[in-house]
């Protein structure tokens, strides 16, 4: 059985048999799959009342072990957003009281955000789930299949620096 992949890659054979279209066959499925994991993520985030940046936030700050804090200026870094969006994100979870933005230093300038206990608890919950709709997704691959493709992705990575 053919993927919507395959058939594009046959129209684009007959068309244009001039160019190499094989990179398709990698980048168009990757494609494909990335918004169809996005959508798979967000809905288990959705059943804990979260979005994905809120569910970014509050899984970055319980990563990091007690006191389960960092400043804006840390969070942006690890979960690869404006500072912008650090702030829009961090609003939402101290609306909700998932966080605390207390100042941090001497002078009062500096901020720091700390989950709070029911934070925790709000992504301890959400993190459980969230492996487990992970591990749903990957269940149509062996166990050595997952270590071959996360190595391949890897050196993927590295290799452009994403």
């Amino acid at each position: 059985m053919a993927d919507h992949v395959s058939t594009v890659m046959e129209q684009w054979e007959r068309e244009r048999p001039d160019l190499d279209i094989t990179p398709q066959a990698v980048i168009a499925r990757l494609h494909r799959l990335a918004l169809r994991l996005t959508d798979e993520l967000v809905s288990v985030y959705a059943e804990h009342g979260l979005g994905e940046g809120e569910f970014d936030v509050l899984a970055t700050l319980r990563r990091q072990g007690a006191p389960y804090a960092l400043t804006p200026k840390e969070l942006g870094e690890q979960t690869m957003v404006s500072s912008g969006a650090v702030t829009k994100r961090v609003d939402r979870c101290l609306a909700q009281g998932w966080v605390s933005r207390d100042r941090r230093d001497e002078d009062g300038r500096g901020r720091r955000v700390a989950l709070t206990e029911r934070g925790r608890e709000l992504i301890d919950a959400a993190f459980t789930d969230h492996i487990a709709n992970e591990h749903r997704l990957l269940a149509v691959f062996t166990a050595a299949e997952r270590r071959s493709l996360a190595r391949l992705l890897e050196k993927w990575t590295e290799q452009t620096g994403a």
